[in-house]
């Protein structure tokens, strides 16, 4: 069992993160994935240029690996990937691959969607769209905790 995470400030690619934890799981009868992208537009609509995920080295990362490494704990999974971009993005871009393999579908299905609330919610980022109108700070939503509470 093995849970890894890793805090990227360059361009990743998710088909090869896939690609490798499909391999560590051979054996196991489910992998699921999801993959988070840079939108082009904030929610107002307004254009989105740049976005910018500033963090603390040491601090991001061990958040990093402490929600990956609950969710090892937590659910009935083999293996946990998290790998989360840092810095300046551009619309389009992967933002964050979490995925989970185990012997069945269940238990992966609940920690992909355990570690994406966790990471929304927890995870020591601060977040800011940059477009033709100026900058602006991301915090979570009311909704991102919600669903973040779902696991309490």
């Amino acid at each position: 069992m093995t849970a890894r995470a890793r805090l990227d400030p360059d361009p990743f690619d998710p088909a090869a993160e896939l690609a490798e934890l499909t391999r560590d799981a051979a054996g196991d009868g489910a992998v699921v994935s999801f993959i988070g992208l840079a939108r082009d537009a904030t929610k107002s609509g307004e254009p989105v240029k740049t976005l910018v995920l500033e963090h603390h080295p040491r601090l991001t990362a061990k958040s990093l690996e402490d929600i990956a490494s609950d969710a090892l704990e937590r659910f009935a999974v083999s293996h946990v990937r998290v790998v989360h971009r840092c810095g300046d993005l551009m619309p389009g871009e992967p933002i964050v691959f979490a995925a989970a393999s185990s012997p069945h579908r269940r238990a992966a299905f609940e920690a992909a969607d355990y570690l994406m609330d966790r990471l929304k919610t927890e995870a020591v980022f601060w977040k800011r769209e940059e477009g033709p109108s100026g900058s602006r700070w991301i915090e979570p939503t009311e909704a991102d905790y919600a669903d973040r509470g779902r696991w309490e």
